[in-house]
């Protein structure tokens, strides 16, 4: 192929960016981001419903038209760059964030009667509006249908589509009734692009369906109607309108639009790839393959895996997420992750400091003076719900050990060492049964932005490693598919190759450091039982011991055993 370049579209929670990378050396030539307007960093709440998160549509829209301009305007200023050389589009988006949509896949906003209705919003992936619903669809499926959830840990999330959608039919049926269908968010995006408003040309990719909407082939793809219609038989006529016609990562779903294609001023027709979760397209970004585990630390915190399906993994308990060819085709992608990471912090520097932004970097800086267990505190990270390994979106935050002498350093450091104990917990379970990991590579701003928190994930995991070179790697995994599907690389595989890079800095974990660590890690593995599961765990130790530490560690006492 001639010289070509790629755009990747990357739909995040409170913006989109769009990254211009060219298809044959993998350089990022233009990017630019752009707010979703209105709401609170463009999500809204209802004061009445703590627990909804809705998105306007033609925000998505509106948000996406600027960025991608704004990149085709800095990529123009490089020499060997034009417009007319985009050969392909690719999309990444949060999920589960499903909308209602009408019989052309019009949104149902777009209507003037639903315009000001939050129900016939996009219910963003944080909504967790529909707890009741997804614990209904996990005792139904244990019942009748245990395959259903052994792909996905064990339970049904109220994050997930079908519990949302249940959700609505429940609470506004007029919305549930106007829809002809609903859409995740990534693959609302290729079919805008793609100018497609007929349902039966709709393709759905892989990656959404089968992590958030027990899409499998093993029992011929979504769950049947006669499933559905054990709810409510509406529900069971929706699932007889789904799209049946699914893409891998990197097949193209979509020819770009003659009204988006004037609009940017590149060729119209061009591939459109089918759209992945963002977080997935990040591992892509990030260049997840065998052995190698990518974890998205952001605002929440997403691991990634692509295992080759010759290693015939089994279904693991307590992992949201396993589905054939949802990462890389050919492999089975997994999915595990924690339901806040960054957001825990940010909640305790602006809500509870009430700090802004500088304040991060001064607690990091008295944080990062202390030894590991010197503060005496320890932390479950729980403040949004646990999404893996309990899955119970119920769950809440604990922080054991505080003293009149507990300053705002020790609480932050012992709320990064929680997220970190959280990790641990996944990978130990991957490893578990019996999931290979060579390598973790990370991605995300604060992979970043926090040597600090990278040094303790490092001595908590007892792993090398390593960050991603670039920053967008979201929008650069959607590029890889993109070049992909336009034909500019031979498969994803071939275009990671040439698009992911990993930066400079490595973190290695410290021995001493990683001996106390694990004392504290046994700690919160009894927290974490005690407080995450049904099972009769014996706490009144915990204290103690953590008392007993903090003395040890102060004292500079090199012994960490019990008395």
């Amino acid at each position: 192929m001639n010289h070509a370049f790629v755009i990747g579209i990357d739909f995040g929670s409170n913006s989109v960016r769009a990254l211009i990378v060219d298809a044959q050396s993998g350089a990022e030539f233009g990017c630019a981001g752009a707010p979703y307007p209105g709401g609170e960093q463009g999500i809204f709440t209802d004061s009445e419903r703590p627990l909804l998160a809705r998105q306007r549509p033609a925000g998505y829209l509106e948000a996406m038209q600027q960025c991608v301009e704004k990149a085709l305007i800095q990529a123009s200023g490089q020499k060997g760059f034009n417009r007319s050389l985009i050969a392909g589009i690719g999309i990444d988006a949060t999920a589960s964030s499903p909308l209602p949509v009408d019989a052309e896949l019009r949104p149902l906003a777009f209507n003037p009667r639903f315009a000001d209705n939050l129900n016939a919003w996009c219910w963003m992936w944080k909504d967790h509006c529909a707890v009741a619903e997804a614990q209904e669809i996990t005792e139904r499926a244990q019942e009748l249908h245990p395959e259903y959830l052994r792909r996905c840990g064990g339970s049904y999330s109220c994050e997930w589509y079908w519990a949302k959608i249940l959700h609505c039919l429940r609470i506004d049926p007029t919305v549930f009734q106007a829809a002809y269908t609903w859409l995740e968010l990534p693959d609302f995006i290729p079919a805008v692009l793609g100018g497609i408003k007929d349902p039966a040309r709709l393709r759905i990719g892989i990656c959404a369906a089968g992590h958030k909407a027990l899409y499998s082939r093993s029992w011929g793809g979504y769950p049947p109607a006669e499933f559905w219609g054990l709810f409510h038989p509406d529900l069971a006529a929706l699932r007889n309108r789904m799209p049946d016609r699914i893409a891998e990562p990197g097949d193209p779903v979509a020819q770009l639009s003659p009204y988006w294609a004037e609009l940017w001023g590149i060729p119209a027709g061009i591939p459109v790839a089918a759209g992945m979760i963002d977080a997935h397209a990040g591992a892509v970004g990030a260049g997840v393959g065998k052995g190698r585990m990518v974890k998205i630390i952001g605002t929440s915190s997403c691991d990634i895996l692509a295992v080759p399906k010759e290693d015939s993994i089994g279904d693991i308990p307590g992992i949201c997420g396993q589905a054939e060819s949802s990462v890389l085709p050919g492999t089975v992608g997994i999915e595990a992750g924690q339901a806040a990471v960054g957001d825990i912090f940010q909640w305790f520097v602006q809500n509870i400091c009430k700090g802004n932004s500088c304040l991060f970097g001064e607690l990091e800086n008295q944080a990062a003076r202390q030894s590991p267990g010197e503060h005496g505190l320890l932390a479950l990270d729980w403040f949004n719900g646990n999404r893996n390994i309990l899955c119970n979106q119920e769950l809440s935050g604990l922080i054991v050990g505080l003293r009149l002498q507990t300053t705002q350093a020790d609480i932050y450091r012992a709320l990064v060492e929680a997220a970190a104990f959280g990790a641990r917990r996944i990978v130990d379970r991957l490893t578990e049964y019996h999931v290979s990991i060579d390598e973790i590579v990370c991605c995300g701003g604060i992979a970043v932005k926090s040597p600090f928190l990278m040094g303790i994930y490092a001595d908590v995991l007892n792993r090398k490693l390593r960050v991603a070179a670039s920053e967008q790697c979201c929008a650069l995994g959607s590029a890889v598919l993109a070049a992909a599907a336009a034909g500019c690389q031979p498969s994803v595989m071939d275009a990671q190759k040439v698009f992911c890079h990993f930066g400079e800095a490595e973190y290695h974990p410290d021995p001493k450091r990683h001996k106390i660590y694990m004392e504290l890690y046994e700690l919160y593995k009894v927290l974490h039982d005690g407080f995450g599961t049904n099972g009769q765990t014996t706490l009144g130790h915990v204290m103690k011991r953590l008392a007993d530490l903090s003395r040890c560690i102060s004292s500079g006492s090199s012994s960490l055993k019990s008395n």
